[in-house]
């Protein structure tokens, strides 16, 4: 274990920001960098390596999170990566972008500050990149056998590396015109930098996997025409219906979905445009949806120079204790402040919006608002509370509803789908199709991360198998009680 007193002795440290005033001027990551390495070895000896490591059972993916604590501790990073990348294929992704509920689950946060394990993470996988540890790992062999998968987020990417480390033959199709998926396109620069990405890319290559742009099946490649070319197919093409607002007013100009408004800044980044078509310069913005994605456009909007910026969420304000209901080591619902609400603006909750206002050229103008409470276990509007606010700019992040169903893939290849609308799939991750498994989004639903990453390890393991009649890849560490996860 760590330093057996190291939870006694330190108290809990987390990465330095930059100054709000300073990072608005750009769209880098917002931490300090480098400033986590200096502290980080005392931080990964608060880890106890208690009896029951329920830190393992609050991650999806497993994380060995003891060990390369201890790695940590005692600065071996080599053998810090090798614990780490065991079950992770991509922990720079995870300790930037996951809401950790590893941390939820860390049995010191029963009485204490958890142990910092998300950043001990980034903080590993940033050391490896930079001391050279981590390399393409080809397969020895070729299996023969060919596989697509579908979709270029976590869920893909993992799937795929594994199933190419495994000797498959892999090309992964993405309809968008960069490799990513929402890592690419629906994470901010400030939250991500897309050379994290790019490095995971060229080490994949490397290693095999090819990759196929501007493609979307279903639409430019029928799935039928596809399983014709393939032994077998991996569907990880996200959740990305997104939910929407029917209330009268929707129609007007300047009211858009997240994922029509956050690609586009993306790509001011990439180089495609010298502004976006979608901006919130001195506008009045609106975002609703209180989650991490409307996080994202509050911090997108400021870095746009809105004039205001106001977000709002139809549920009550969290507290910022355990609520009795979520005890220890569940995930919390807890109030929390992202580095995009430090920036500045307003949160409101527990309103819900009735209808929109819009000018004489039909651009919102206004979105008028009422206050909601629960009522015998329904939201209801509270009489008297109606009013409007200034609306100029409008961004829904209400969560998405399931997988696209629009551009044909589910119904060329005769998905089935379950009571959730998810493509259905059996405990291989397999769907009723033979040959065709699901990871990600699109069989489980909209979900976090570590579950993508966790989930196209689970279904490139299935599908190996498939093709081979026994897995040449480690069995998976999964959770066994999900009443545990997120």
């Amino acid at each position: 274990m760590a330093d057996p007193k190291g939870f006694l002795n330190h108290g809990r440290e987390v990465a330095k920001s930059r100054p709000v005033d300073v990072r608005l001027k750009d769209w880098n990551e917002v931490y300090v960098a480098g400033s986590l390495l200096p502290i980080i070895s005392k931080q990964a000896s608060r880890c106890m390596d208690c009896g029951i490591p329920f830190c393992h059972n609050g991650c999806p993916l497993g994380n060995l999170i003891p060990e390369w604590n201890d790695f940590a501790y005692r600065e071996d990073w080599s053998a810090a990566s090798e614990r780490l990348h065991a079950t992770n294929n991509f922990p720079e992704f995870t300790g930037r972008l996951c809401p950790a509920p590893c941390e939820s689950a860390c049995v010191l946060g029963i009485n204490q500050p958890a142990v910092t394990i998300k950043n001990v993470e980034v903080s590993i996988i940033d050391k490896a990149w930079d001391s050279g540890d981590v390399e393409p790992q080809a397969p020895e062999r070729l299996s023969g056998k060919t596989v697509a998968v579908i979709g270029s987020g976590p869920a893909g990417l993992a799937a795929a590396q594994q199933l190419t480390r495994a000797g498959h033959t892999v090309a992964v199709y993405e309809r968008a015109d960069r490799i990513g998926g929402l890592l690419r396109y629906g994470i901010p620069e400030f939250k991500m930098e897309k050379r994290h990405i790019n490095r995971r890319i060229e080490q994949m290559r490397a290693e095999g996997t090819r990759f196929r742009t501007g493609i979307e099946i279903g639409r430019d490649l029928r799935a039928t025409d596809l399983k014709k070319r393939y032994d077998a197919i991996v569907i990880a093409a996200g959740a990305t219906t997104a939910r929407d607002l029917p209330v009268p007013g929707r129609e007007l100009k300047g009211i858009h979905q997240a994922m029509e408004y956050l690609p586009l800044a993306n790509k001011v980044q990439e180089g495609d445009y010298v502004a976006p078509p979608i901006t919130a310069e001195g506008k009045h913005v609106i975002v609703i949806g209180g989650g991490d994605t409307g996080a994202d456009c509050v911090g997108t909007a400021h870095r746009q120079g809105a004039a205001s910026v106001t977000q709002l969420e139809i549920m009550p304000q969290p507290g910022e204790d355990r609520a009795p209901h979520q005890p220890w080591p569940t995930f919390p619902m807890l109030y929390k402040v992202t580095s995009a609400h430090e920036e500045g603006g307003e949160r409101v909750y527990s309103v819900s919006t009735t209808h929109f206002e819009g000018d004489e050229d039909g651009n919102v103008q206004w979105l008028h608002l009422t206050e909601v409470e629960f009522i015998e276990g329904k939201l209801t509007p509270k009489p008297g509370t109606e009013r409007k606010i200034p609306a100029q700019l409008v961004t829904l992040a209400m969560g998405f509803t399931g997988t696209d169903r629009e551009n044909g893939l589910v119904d060329q290849f005769g998905l089935d789908l379950d009571e959730r609308g998810n493509i259905a799939r059996d405990a291989d991750f397999q769907t009723n199709v033979p040959g065709v498994f699901v990871a990600g989004d699109a069989g489980r639903g909209q979900s976090l991360i570590v579950w993508a990453i966790a989930e196209g390890r689970s279904a490139a393991r299935g599908c190996d198998r498939f093709l081979t009649g026994a897995s040449e890849l480690p069995a998976p560490i999964r959770p066994t009680d999900r009443s545990l996860m997120v």
